[in-house]
Order: structure tokens, then C-alpha cells, then sequence
């Protein structure tokens, strides 16, 4: 009957699992006992030939059966493997220092301009942007750099060829007459706030902070290529007064201490009147020290009053507006804050300096 044979198949699948001693044999005897081409697996398949009662009686004994064999494997396989498991190999030192893993990280100067940019538009200033290859007229014409200013002579400038002609109707405002528009690699970032006056009325204030290129020998405290960041602010009654306090409380911010900021007469074409601005000694405070050669304060960029001839370029009445402008080399200031002598060490490649930042 299939009753006995079943139960016969139980009792010998149970003894021979007690006795398997590795994994590889217990899986011959899952096969053997309930694989596809197994004596129980025949039985099931002949159920279907049996009468309703019949089938009911031996399918819930074949199942029972099933049920328990398998678990009965399970369990053996379970003990096979704990028996055959290294601990010693596998074991976990939690007390060893953990593979300290490679990570990339911002160069120090693009963590420089982001800060400076927080705390600009912390201020109320937005961000503006423009091209490095500049055409003459923007760097040069609208900034009232006249062609015999020295910043033209070609030690100073990268120029680019321009093969490109153009009728005078192609040329921004003001240079009708001219068949060609020399191009060149900017010289600073002042051409970002003619493009920008060009499509915007006062007031506002924005900051332009970006890449330069000039064409001169390299030392320890100038570069060919170089970061700028220039700020811009224009109104009905903008003065001195604002960019000195604007100034000041960047720098107190940049520096996290009080910073004090002093104006000398100074000459830029693009500004009425001009001033170098120095800071208080962050070293020192203002007392003087060897950073500040005793004298107490470090000279930081230029700034001054907008000329009108400037405001003239970009579109606006003469004498309507007024706004200053102020820039300095993010180099410059990093080397301040972190004591960095050499300025070439920014694009050097040097990883041994970069991954101090």
C-alpha cells in the first residue's frame, strides 16, 4: 500500500540524514528522497489515479512526510555548517583602526570663494558671472582705459587672434566704426559689471568673482593666472561711507574678529576718486608686528567711486547714479588668513599643500 511505502520512505530518509556527515552528501539525499525523480515524488504524481477518499487519506500522509523531512534537513544542515564554520578565520577585531578611505575635497580656492560668496549675499549682494575670453570694449573701452594706458601694452595682456569680422551693427554700443573687435583673456573681473549694468537699473550690488589672466613674470607673490573678486554697488546715493563699512564688516566676518579699514588716494581710470584700502593687522591688531613690518595694517586692493565715464559705457545717464566698486585677489587673501608665503603653491598640483585645506 502507499501508506507503508511512504512511511517506509520516511524512516529510511530519517536514518541515513542522522548519519551524513558533510554538506555535499546531505544534498545527494535531498535529491534522493524528494527530488524530482524520486520514489516519493513518483507517489505524489500517482495520486491522481486513486478515488477521491483514497487520495484525501494518502495526501495528508504525504505532506506530513514531506514537511518533516525537510525540516529534519534543515536542522541537519544547520549543525553540518556550524560544524564546518572557522570562527577563529572569520573572527572580528572591533578594537583595529578602521581603512581610512580616499575622499576628494574642494580646492582651497573654490572653499575660499564660496565663503566669501555666503557672506556677501548674507549682505543683500547677489552673484554675478561673464565670459574670461572678454573682447577689448569690456575690458578695456568701457572701464575708461584709454589705448595708451600701460594695462594695454602686450607684457600685460594675454591677446587672442579673432578671425572673425564684423559689421558695426554686431558691436556693442559705442564702438561704431571699428570692422574687427580684438579679443584677449581678461585682465580682471571688471568687465562682469559692465555686461551686467548693461541689463540692469539701480539700485543694486553685486559681487563678480572669477578667473584672471595676466601676462607677467611669476614670483612668490604674483601669478599669470589668478582669482579676482570684485563688488559693485549702485544707487541714487551711494558713497565712500557705504563701501568703508561694507568692507569692514566683510572682513570682520572673513577674519571672525573686529578688522578696521583705511583708505589711501590712489589712481584707478575706472573709479573718481581712488583709494588702496588696507585692514588692521590680523596678526597683530594693529599694533604692529613683523606680518605688517610694524606698521600695523596690510594692504589688501583698490577701490574708489565709480567714474561716470564708466556708468556712460554701460548705458546710463551721465551724473544720475552713484556706486563704488572694490576688488582684491582671493590668493591674497587666503595667504593673509593661513600664513601661505608663496602664491604659485595654488596651481601647483601639489597635493602635499592642498590636502591641508
Amino acid at each position: 500500500m502507499l501508506e507503508e511505502k511512504i512511511e517506509k520512505i520516511k524512516e529510511d530518509a530519517l536514518a541515513e540524514i542522522a548519519a551524513v556527515e558533510s554538506l555535499a552528501e546531505l544534498n545527494d539525499l535531498r535529491i534522493k528522497f524528494l527530488g524530482r525523480k524520486s520514489e516519493f515524488t513518483n507517489i505524489l504524481k500517482s495520486l491522481k489515479d486513486l478515488t477521491e477518499q483514497e487520495r484525501k487519506i494518502v495526501g495528508q500522509i504525504a505532506n506530513a512526510t514531506k514537511i518533516e523531512v525537510e525540516s529534519v534537513l534543515a536542522a541537519k544542515e544547520k549543525e553540518l555548517k556550524e560544524k564546518s564554520f572557522d570562527f577563529a578565520a572569520e573572527k572580528i577585531d572591533v578594537t583595529m583602526p578602521a581603512k581610512k578611505l580616499q575622499r576628494g575635497h574642494l580646492h582651497p580656492l573654490t572653499k575660499i570663494q564660496n565663503e566669501l560668496e555666503d557672506i556677501f549675499t548674507s549682505m543683500g549682494f547677489e552673484i554675478a558671472d561673464g565670459p574670461e575670453v572678454e573682447t577689448e570694449f569690456y575690458n578695456f573701452d568701457a572701464l575708461n582705459i584709454p589705448k595708451n594706458h600701460p594695462a594695454r601694452d602686450k607684457w600685460d595682456t594675454f591677446w587672442l587672434k579673432n578671425n572673425k569680422q564684423q559689421t558695426t551693427d554686431d558691436l556693442p554700443t559705442g564702438q561704431a566704426g571699428k570692422q574687427q573687435e580684438r579679443i584677449l583673456l581678461r585682465t580682471h573681473t571688471s568687465p562682469v559689471q559692465i555686461r551686467f549694468m548693461q541689463t540692469h537699473t539701480p539700485p543694486f550690488r553685486i559681487i563678480a568673482p572669477g578667473k584672471c589672466f595676466r601676462n607677467e613674470a611669476t614670483d612668490a607673490t604674483h601669478e599669470h593666472s589668478f582669482y579676482q573678486f570684485e563688488a559693485l554697488m549702485v544707487g541714487d546715493d551711494v558713497n565712500v561711507g557705504n563701501f568703508k563699512f561694507i568692507a569692514q564688516e566683510f572682513f570682520s566676518k572673513f577674519f571672525k574678529k573686529e578688522i578696521n579699514v583705511r583708505l589711501r588716494p590712489s589712481y584707478f581710470p575706472f573709479t573718481e576718486p581712488s583709494f588702496e584700502f588696507d585692514i588692521s593687522c590680523t596678526v597683530c591688531g594693529g599694533e604692529g608686528c613683523p606680518s605688517c613690518k610694524g606698521g600695523g595694517w596690510l594692504e589688501v586692493g583698490g577701490a574708489g567711486m565709480v567714474n561716470q565715464a564708466v556708468f556712460e559705457a554701460a548705458g546710463y545717464p551721465r551724473g544720475k547714479y552713484q556706486g563704488f566698486a572694490w576688488g582684491f585677489g582671493l590668493e591674497r587673501l587666503l595667504m593673509m588668513r593661513n600664513k601661505i608665503n608663496d602664491i604659485r603653491l595654488f596651481h601647483s598640483g601639489d597635493k602635499r599643500f592642498t590636502d591641508q585645506f
